[in-house]
C-alpha cells in the first residue's frame, strides 16, 4: 500500500494593505515543515531557474528572498544555484549565467544570499553520483556545488515544456542540476557534432576527450569527430566558441525517464524540500528568450518534502483549470482538428511526455504519486 505524502497548498489571494505573496510563501513553507530539516549551520542549495534573457515568466526574485529569509531564520547558510545550459545562449558559462541572473533581478542584495553556478565556469565542475535503482543512468553528472551542500531545496516555476511536457520539481532538479555533460546525457545518446564555421582550431577540447573521439585535421585547421566518440559531452564545456553540439536525439519518453533518475541522484539520502509556484504558467520552458501568453490562470503555491507528490498535485490542480483565452492551449482546444490528450500540457505539446517521468520516479523510489493536499489559510 502506497504512502500518501503531504502537499501543502495556498492560493494567491492577499488582503488589501496586508502582506504580499512573499510573506504568504513564508507562511506556507513553515506550515509544510521546513523547520524539520535541521538547517542550523548547514549549507543549503536553493535550486532555481534564473530565466533566459528576454523571458519575463520566470519567478520573481522576491519569491527567492522569501525562501532565503526563512532558511536564514532557521540558522541555514543558503545560496541560490543553477547549472549551465547545454545549448548556446546567455547561460552556457558561469560568467554569462551570472550576468543573466543579475539582469533578471537575482542578486545578493535582492535575494539576501550568494549566487553560485554549481557546475563552474565552463560547466565541467561536476560530481559523479551513483543512481540507486537506476535503469538508464548508473552515474549522474551533477553540478559539484549542489552535491557539496548539506540540504537541497527546489524553488520551481511550474510551466509547460516542449519535450518534457511540463517543468516542476523533478525537471528543475533532474535536468537543472545536471552539468553540461549531464544535460547532454539526458537529451542525447548521439555523438558530438562540430560546426566547422565556428571551430577556431584551438584544440582545447582535445584535453577533455578521454576516448580518442576527437582528431585535429592539420590540413584544414579544424577539429573532427572520430568513430571512438562515446557521446560523453565533456567537450561541450571546453569550447569557448559554441562549435561543439549534440542533437536532442532521444525520444521524449527516454528523456523523461533519465530526468527522473538524475533527480534521484540529487536528493537521495539527504534532506530535501520542494516548492512549486503555479503562476504565469507559460507553454514553454523559461530557457526560451521569450514567453507566450500563460496557458492557465494563476492557481497557487505548493510545498512538500516529496518532489513527485508535489508535481502530481500540481498537474491535478492544472487539470481542473480552464484554458486562458488567447493562449496556445485555448487555440489548440478550439481548433477544428483538435484531439483531446487528457491534460493541458499535452494538449499544447501532443508529442511531449511527462507520465513516463512520473512512472519512473515512482518506480525508483523518488516519491509517491499518492498525496494529501492540505489547504493552508493564512491571514494576509
Amino acid at each position: 500500500m502506497s504512502t500518501r505524502s503531504k502537499v501543502f497548498f495556498t492560493d494567491l489571494h492577499t488582503k488589501m494593505y496586508g502582506d504580499g505573496l512573499p510573506s504568504k510563501l513564508k507562511s506556507l513553507i513553515r506550515a509544510a515543515g521546513i523547520a524539520d530539516l535541521d538547517l542550523d549551520g548547514k549549507f543549503v542549495a536553493v535550486k532555481i531557474h534564473f530565466g533566459e534573457h528576454g523571458n519575463v515568466a520566470h519567478l520573481r526574485p522576491q519569491f527567492a528572498k522569501a525562501v532565503v529569509d526563512v532558511v536564514k531564520e532557521l540558522g541555514g547558510k543558503p545560496f541560490l544555484t543553477d547549472c549551465n545550459t547545454m545549448y548556446p545562449g546567455s547561460r552556457k558559462n558561469a560568467l554569462e549565467h551570472l550576468y543573466c541572473a543579475w539582469e533578471n533581478g537575482f542578486t545578493p542584495l535582492s535575494c539576501g544570499c550568494s549566487i553560485i553556478i554549481a557546475d563552474g565556469l565552463k560547466g565541467t565542475d561536476e560530481a559523479l553520483v551513483p543512481v540507486k535503482g537506476g535503469e538508464y543512468i548508473k552515474e549522474a553528472k551533477i553540478g559539484r556545488a549542489i552535491m557539496d551542500a548539506d540540504v537541497f531545496i527546489s524553488l520551481n516555476h511550474f510551466k509547460g515544456h516542449e519535450f518534457a511536457s511540463l517543468g516542476g520539481a523533478i525537471k528543475n532538479t533532474g535536468m537543472g542540476c545536471g552539468s553540461r555533460a549531464g544535460k547532454k546525457e539526458q537529451h542525447s545518446s548521439g555523438t558530438a557534432i562540430i560546426d566547422e564555421s565556428l571551430c577556431r582550431g584551438c584544440r582545447k577540447c582535445l584535453a577533455h576527450c578521454a576516448n580518442g573521439g576527437l582528431k585535429f585535421d592539420e590540413g584544414r585547421g579544424k577539429m573532427t569527430v572520430t568513430s571512438n566518440c562515446v557521446g560523453c559531452g565533456h567537450c561541450l564545456g571546453a569550447c569557448n566558441f559554441d562549435a561543439i553540439g549534440f542533437e536532442n536525439d532521444v525520444a521524449n519518453e527516454m528523456l523523461s525517464r533519465r530526468m527522473a533518475e538524475y533527480a534521484k541522484a540529487v536528493v537521495d539520502g539527504r534532506p530535501q524540500f520542494h516548492i512549486n509556484l503555479l503562476l504565469d504558467i507559460s507553454p514553454n520552458c523559461d530557457c526560451h528568450s521569450e514567453n507566450d501568453v500563460p496557458i492557465l490562470p494563476n492557481i497557487g503555491m505548493l510545498a512538500s518534502k516529496d518532489m513527485l507528490a508535489i508535481d502530481q498535485a500540481s498537474v491535478d490542480l492544472c487539470q481542473k483549470a480552464e484554458p486562458m483565452p488567447g493562449s496556445q492551449l485555448y487555440d489548440a482546444v478550439h481548433s477544428e482538428d483538435f484531439h483531446e490528450q487528457g491534460n493541458p500540457f499535452n494538449n499544447v505539446h501532443p508529442l511531449s511526455d511527462w507520465k513516463s517521468c512520473f512512472d519512473q520516479a515512482e518506480k525508483i523510489g523518488l516519491g509517491s504519486r499518492e498525496y494529501e493536499l492540505i489547504n493552508v489559510f493564512t491571514a494576509h
